[in-house]
Order: structure tokens, then sequence, then C-alpha cells
């Protein structure tokens, strides 16, 4: 089983832990490594992200806390980039690049806070077709390496978050795959990882990882790379469920997940 996990937060944003509760829950997994990636700082909506002035804070911990532990465990201090924050990797160890917003009229619509939100953002802004709105998400999530230069791509389809058995829209309609593999395509050549991501099972939002297997099995096909992620927001969930898509990757065709850093 893979006892490594790099999508983890703590309560310097959106998480439940602290980051040394994070460490000790790992070492108890007996993890050979764990990485935190803080969500980065975006000035438009500060309600789930580090604070500006907690950054350096953030980075000392972390940066003690590997020393603290280093016999036990490799601690790495990475940050999650959204693809509309300011901020850039640097002085981190590792960047996930993610979208968690798509830019609607003057301002941005967060796509993975309730179903509500973006069922109202369709209606506002596409004519209600939420695969008009999905195809715009795609769209960034594709120019995501280049616009953040970051090393992992993270939980690429967040889109259906809420669209667990179709229930917004349909994930087979050719507008939302021709979406989907646009994205797919502009960031295989950077030859970084995407995450197998099981943050929104752990926390009950669907019962299968992002990607889903479809688009898997394209990344595979196409010479792609993943990860494992949790995505944990608690102490409790890291690793979740990665023995079982271990083995689904595994039967997918990838061979190599181990994070090169």
């Amino acid at each position: 089983m893979i006892l490594e996990d790099f999508h983890v937060h703590t309560s310097y944003c959106d998480g439940n832990n602290s980051a040394e509760e994070m460490v000790r829950a790992a070492i108890e997994l007996n993890m050979t490594r764990i990485g935190f990636s803080v969500h980065s700082y975006t000035a438009f909506d500060q309600s789930y992200c580090i604070k500006k002035e907690r950054i350096a804070e953030y980075q000392a911990e972390i940066r003690g806390l590997a020393q603290k532990y280093s016999g036990k465990i490799k601690v790495l201090c990475g940050v999650e980039l959204d693809y509309y924050s300011d901020m850039t990797a640097q002085e981190f160890d590792y960047a996930i690049g993610s979208v968690h917003y798509i830019k609607t009229g003057e301002g941005y619509t967060e796509i993975d806070i309730s179903s509500e939100m973006l069922t109202d953002a369709a209606e506002k802004y596409y004519g209600g077709d939420l695969v008009a709105l999905a195809e715009v998400y795609f769209a960034d999530m594709g120019d995501a390496l280049r616009k953040t230069g970051a090393d992992i791509i993270g939980h690429f389809d967040l889109v259906t978050k809420f669209n667990q058995d179709k229930k917004l829209f349909d994930t087979d309609d050719p507008r939302y795959v021709a979406a989907a593999k646009r994205a797919i395509d502009r960031l295989l050549p950077y030859g970084k990882p995407f995450e197998i991501n099981t943050g929104a099972i752990s926390r009950g939002y669907r019962n299968e990882a992002y990607p889903q297997e479809w688009q898997l099995r394209y990344i595979a096909e196409n010479g792609g790379k993943v990860i494992l992620s949790s995505d944990s927001h608690s102490a409790d969930t890291l690793c979740y469920r990665f023995e079982e898509y271990e083995r689904l990757a595994k039967d997918l065709g990838f061979k190599d997940f181990k994070l090169k850093i």
C-alpha cells in the first residue's frame, strides 16, 4: 500500500487539526512521507485559505516539524495554488495546481461549495446550462500548470463534486467529455501527475474519486501519471482508501505512483 500523502490541510486554512496532529497521525499509519498543502491566499475570498500574514509562520512550523520528526517520517511544506491566486510556489517544496473558482461577470463563483451555488451561476451566466459551466471550468483546468507552475494536478473534475448519480448534469454529454479530454490533452505534455483524490468520498459527497474512471483510463492510455491523494482535512482520513485506488490504478495500467520531490 502507498504510504505517502501530499494533499493535506490543517487549521492554517480549512482543516480541522494542527499540523503536528496530522504528523503524529501519519506516523501511527507508518507513512513514509506527508506533504502539507495549505490553500493559497486568494484576496477576493479569504474564507477558506491561509491568511497572508500567516504564510511565514506556516512555513516555519512545517520546517520545524520536519526536523523534529526526521527520524520517523519525511515532512514536506507545500501549497495548493488556486488558478486565481497571486501566490507562487517559491519557498515551498512543491505545489498542487487546482481550480476552485470560475470567473463569472465581475467576480468569481466557487464550484465546490454547494450544488445551489453551481446551479445559480449556471442560471445567471449560462442560461441554465451546467455543461457550459463545466466547459469553462475545464478550460481553466487545462491551463492550470502553465498558470501555477505546479508539480501536481489537483482534483481534476472537481466540478462534479455535487453531481453524484448525475443529479445536476450528464457527464456523458459529448460536450462535457470533449472538454475534459481537451483539458487532459493540454496537461499531459508537462509530465506532471494527476492526483487520484479521495477527499470527496471521505467527506460524503461522492462514491468515487476524482478523476472519474474513464478519465483515468484516458490519462493512462495517453502516457499520463498519477499519485494518490486524500485531500485530508482531518487526521482520520490520511491515505483514505488508498489500497483500493492503488489496485484500480494498476488495473488501468499505471505503474509508478511516487512523487519525484
